[in-house]
């Protein structure tokens, strides 16, 4: 089935969509669709009264702690989903991430925690509230006016661009495969043709499952949309790496709440299972399949019997943390806050923003600096820095530090509370700046560009910036060649 031939996607809309202002009699407005954020307040008390009597924690005062992160990690997302507007979470989503990585590990007594005194977790503990706290804060106060200039207002190419949507599913979904599976791809093009077809997937992805919360796709664009998001998730979990495969659905989903106000339940019912028996066979896939990290990745035609075994391996391996638990394993990074306060700087000095002035140099194109460091700079030194790794390990394996391990290891609390003051205050003026954006500006693309990094809460500010630098070259750069150029 090809891209679908359907009249002109509704994808005018601003972000933040106003009344329109007509001559004729005022049509009654319906009542906010406020399920979404009633659903959210019934989990939040749930989880809340699950883990008040079954939290595994070290004391009183780790669990407060952990109930609190939850608590403060959801304020904003329920918020929004009681504004029931349909302006995109971006600010939102990147501070419910919080009760994953960090609350979650804590109130189940995450194996890697119990190296750690008592002292140290809740001052860890204390780095994570503080985070919370000054960036609910500075978003909440931080005013601005939405801009009018072209960049802002005008549609890059054509209103009917949303029909041809996609397409870029398509050319993602065969550039993910031969990526893959063949090695067509001059190394020296490889990052480049990443950026721009991965870029041009971010958009297709966000903005098509956004359509489908707003109802607007059709039958088979559907089950064409459907199609695409599988044969991706597939080529990707072939490299038996899980995160690029997920980061696909969560973007997936995330389009579809932002446009609907509502959770895809029959998707999450099918999908989470999956990745959780996939994450638990993982292991004894890559004892099979990995030779030095390396994977030997399976043909085409033999990925129905590389999935059916691994699906076999991961509900035959059941650890004693359970499927969940190694979930929860999987995405931590309190245990990063855990080591950087236990050892900085009473065993070794704060770097005084040595990983931060690493910054500048990845924006440098690499035609111009052949020696330029590796993109993952600041996650190496990090992990030379604290002992988890020697130089010459780092070029088989990245350790995740995550934004807010860095900013400590850097400046200790002030590093942690200006890291919440900049993305606070960062994303809330980008949001006002845009709110009558449409989507298919530039503005209105480079959000859905900073939807997709939200949730990249495990890397270092060094490449979260120059990576979204990179997909938006390619995002807005490839429309802006089309418009000046091929028009």
């Amino acid at each position: 089935m090809g891209p679908w031939k359907g009249g002109p996607a509704k994808m005018t809309d601003s972000v933040h969509p106003s009344p329109e202002e007509t001559d004729h009699e005022p049509v009654p407005i319906p009542p906010p669709d406020r399920r979404l954020f009633r659903g959210g307040l019934i989990l939040l008390a749930a989880t809340l009264g699950y883990y008040a009597f079954n939290a595994d924690t070290g004391s009183s005062t780790e669990l407060y702690a952990g109930l609190a992160i939850i608590v403060l990690a959801s304020l904003p997302a329920l918020l929004w989903a009681r504004r029931a507007t349909y302006g995109f979470p971006v600010f939102e989503v990147f501070m419910l991430t919080g009760a994953n990585i960090y609350a979650l590990p804590l109130l189940n007594r995450q194996n890697e925690l119990l190296t750690y005194p008592e002292p140290i977790v809740e001052q860890a503990a204390f780095a994570v509230l503080l985070f919370q706290g000054i960036a609910i804060v500075t978003y909440a106060i931080t005013q601005g006016r939405s801009r009018t200039t072209p960049f802002w207002t005008r549609e890059i190419i054509s209103r009917d661009i949303g029909t041809y949507l996609g397409y870029g599913l398509v050319l993602t979904t065969i550039y993910t495969g031969l990526a893959t599976f063949a090695d067509l791809i001059p190394s020296d093009l490889e990052g480049p043709l990443r950026a721009v077809f991965y870029g041009i997937g971010i958009i297709s992805t966000f903005i098509q499952g956004r359509r489908w919360g707003q109802n607007d796709l059709r039958a088979n664009e559907k089950i064409f949309f459907i199609g695409n998001i599988v044969l991706q998730v597939v080529f990707n979990f072939a490299t038996l790496y899980l995160i690029n495969g997920i980061s696909i659905v969560v973007l997936a989903l995330l389009g579809y709440v932002s446009g609907g106000k509502r959770l895809p339940v029959i998707a999450l019912a099918i999908t989470l299972p999956i990745i959780a028996v996939l994450h638990n066979g993982k292991t004894a896939m890559r004892d099979k399949y990995w030779q030095d990290n390396v994977a030997t990745k399976p043909e085409l035609a033999e990925l129905p019997g590389f999935f059916g075994e691994w699906l076999q391996q991961g509900l035959a391996h059941h650890p004693k943390a359970g499927l969940t638990g190694k979930l929860i394993e999987r995405t931590s990074l309190f245990q990063m806050i855990c080591l950087v306060v236990n050892d900085t700087p009473s065993q070794l000095p704060f770097l005084d923003g040595e990983t931060y002035g690493q910054i500048p140099g990845q924006f440098v194109p690499r035609l111009f600096w052949p020696e330029k460091p590796v993109g993952h700079i600041s996650t190496y030194t990090l992990s030379v820095y604290y002992g988890l790794q020697r130089p010459e390990d780092t070029a088989k394996t990245t350790i995740a530090f995550g934004l807010l391990a860095e900013a400590y290891a850097n400046f200790g609390y002030y590093g942690v509370g200006l890291l919440a003051f900049c993305f606070a205050f960062g994303l809330k003026k980008y949001a006002v700046w845009s709110k009558d954006s449409p989507i298919l500006s530039y503005a209105g693309l480079m959000l859905v560009l900073l939807m997709a990094w939200s949730f990249q809460t495990e890397l270092t500010l060094s490449i979260w910036l120059s990576s979204l630098f990179q997909a938006a070259v390619a995002v807005l750069g490839v429309p802006f060649a089309l418009r000046h150029f091929l028009e």
